[in-house]
């Protein structure tokens, strides 16, 4: 059998009655970044959580590196680096202290790296948790995940509460991550991260694996909602005639559509005309599970 970093197969977690996870088959491959992408109550934590060993499932089979994640997880604690959505940190210890509790678990650590981790994630590690900001707080969170180099790390939400410059070092670290040979599994309910930096996608919706889409598909038919305002009424029939352009209105000096895929030719057909203002807005995740996969809020 081909070795997969994470294999699961029939996972079921019920909560009372309430299935937070139902027959769960996946196979996370070496040296990806994997994503599980869902809203609230999808189940993604949930998955984190079993592969941990924080919570047990209900049914099926969970193997991180092989292991089973019930019978052997203090090995596979040892080995993987994990990052929870809401982190709890001793308020009256420095961040250097967290960390070397963190690494007395499972073993040495490079300082000289984690040193660099808290220079480009700009944490002061001689500074109390008790003195950290909300971003600081996950920030110390995503060094701590990082800082041996496993060979797997699972992310929960990580750029969550980060500025710009931290969660574009974020998304650097995890591409070095990768480009080392080492695999990353990241919950998000964000889209445009998925897209972004996943190889590819697994998609939940209450429990259920809906699909599991490649990165480059989830960027090639990216939606957008657009509008553009143009200095004089529009009448151009030759927006209504672009493939990925759906939802077109028209009326007097404003385009409203919503954008499939790359922008290149309706920004070719506005130029035609004076454009004086754009606005581009990615729909809500519930409309995108709408139109692609047949599941919403309503179903």
């Amino acid at each position: 059998m081909r070795y997969m970093v994470i294999r699961t197969e029939k996972l079921t977690k019920n909560f009372g009655r309430k299935p937070a996870l139902q027959n769960l088959t996946l196979e996370v491959e070496p040296g990806e970044v994997f994503g599980v992408l869902g809203p609230k109550g999808a189940g993604k934590s949930t998955l984190l959580n079993i592969l941990m060993n924080f919570i047990r499932p209900t049914s099926g089979v969970a193997l991180v590196m092989g292991l089973d994640c019930q019978k052997q997880s203090l090995q596979i604690r040892r080995q993987v680096g994990y990052l929870p959505e809401i982190m709890s940190l001793p308020a009256s210890l420095t961040g250097e202290q967290i960390l070397d509790r963190f690494a007395s678990l499972t073993g040495l650590i490079d300082e000289d790296f984690v040193a660099d981790l808290a220079n480009r994630f700009r944490v002061d590690l001689t500074r109390r948790a008790m003195d950290f900001t909300a971003v600081e707080k996950r920030a110390l969170g995503i060094i701590q995940a990082f800082m041996q180099r496993p060979e797997l790390v699972l992310l929960d939400a990580p750029a969550v509460g980060l500025d710009l410059e931290r969660q574009t070092q974020l998304y650097r670290l995890i591409a070095e991550t990768r480009a080392s040979g080492a695999t990353v599994l990241i919950g998000s309910q964000s889209l445009t991260e998925m897209e972004r930096i996943s190889d590819r996608v697994a998609v939940l919706y209450q429990g259920n694996l809906v699909a599991v889409e490649r990165g480059v598909t989830l960027r090639a038919r990216a939606l957008r909602k657009i509008e553009m305002r143009f200095a004089e009424p529009i009448h151009s029939d030759a927006f209504a005639s672009l493939p990925n352009v759906n939802d077109l209105v028209l009326e007097d000096n404003k385009l409203r559509c919503t954008l499939q895929g790359e922008p290149d030719a309706l920004f070719k057909i506005a130029s035609q005309f004076r454009l004086l203002d754009v606005i581009s807005q990615q729909p809500s995740l519930d409309e995108v599970f709408t139109r692609y996969y047949g599941v919403g809020a309503n179903n």
